[in-house]
């Protein structure tokens, strides 16, 4: 089997500097998805800005907090959480015509066994890919902080490399990343991290590892379609 991957930068809509980063990895890096913020100051910016992007594919990335930071849902029992995303997710479906092609959430709230449920009930409803519940296997290394610090190096052109030399098996993986510009209004503890990261989606070394060890950069539109022709059907939904 074929090893492809999908690129996946977080955060979209959170930040005008997020979004212009965003586009930058899109047109200059190797970045081919991103998961969409719909309640944060900078969303309808992002969604302005895909409908220049055609080759963007465009997910849901479901925020259970409000713009201030309060949980919009009880975040102990889980309450609201149902009603909350579906809400988030027929929003997306106004604004763009279309349903997002893959569904996580902002700080991996749907890891959490109380909310993950709800979660997998709207991904299984649409057949969306949910992050780390699909076949599409997850890789979260490419991450610059940890323990309050920052560790540049393990988010260099370099180190992702490295990564994508070791840890990409036969079939479709999504690498999770989160590049962008740190603006002022930007509340976030990840911040010049998302400018290195930038940096490395950026940086030619890697798309030409990536064709010399002829792994396919796909966007999770394509995902999607492999993964309903491998089951023998059709997508769950127009892929345009």
């Amino acid at each position: 089997m074929s090893t492809y991957l999908v690129v996946n930068g977080d955060d979209f809509g959170a930040g005008w500097g997020i979004n212009r980063g965003t586009v930058e990895a899109h047109q200059r890096g190797v970045l081919t998805s991103t998961s969409l913020i719909l309640n944060m100051a900078a969303s309808h910016e992002a969604l302005r800005l895909t409908a220049e992007l055609p080759a963007l594919s465009v997910g849901l990335h479901a925020n259970l907090m409000d713009p201030s930071g309060q949980p919009l849902i009880d975040l102990e029992t889980g309450a609201g959480c149902g009603p909350v995303i579906e809400q988030q997710l027929n929003s997306f479906y106004e604004l763009t015509g279309r349903l997002p092609t893959h569904l996580d959430s902002h700080h991996n709230h749907h890891r959490n066994p109380r909310l993950l449920p709800y979660f997998q009930e709207l991904a299984d409803r649409y057949r969306l890919p949910l992050r780390e519940h699909s076949p599409v296997r997850y890789l979260s290394k490419f991450y610059g902080q940890w323990g309050g610090e920052t560790h540049a190096e393990q988010i260099s052109a370099q180190h992702l490399i490295r990564l994508l030399a070791t840890e990409l098996p036969p079939g479709i993986t999504e690498l999770s990343c989160h590049p962008g510009y740190c603006d002022p209004e930007l509340r976030s503890s990840y911040r010049m991290e998302r400018e290195v990261e930038l940096r490395s989606l950026c940086d030619p070394t890697v798309r030409d590892f990536l064709s010399t060890q002829q792994i396919r950069l796909i966007n999770y539109r394509d995902a999607v379609a492999l993964l309903a022709a491998a089951r023998g059907e059709g997508p769950a939904w127009p892929l345009s």
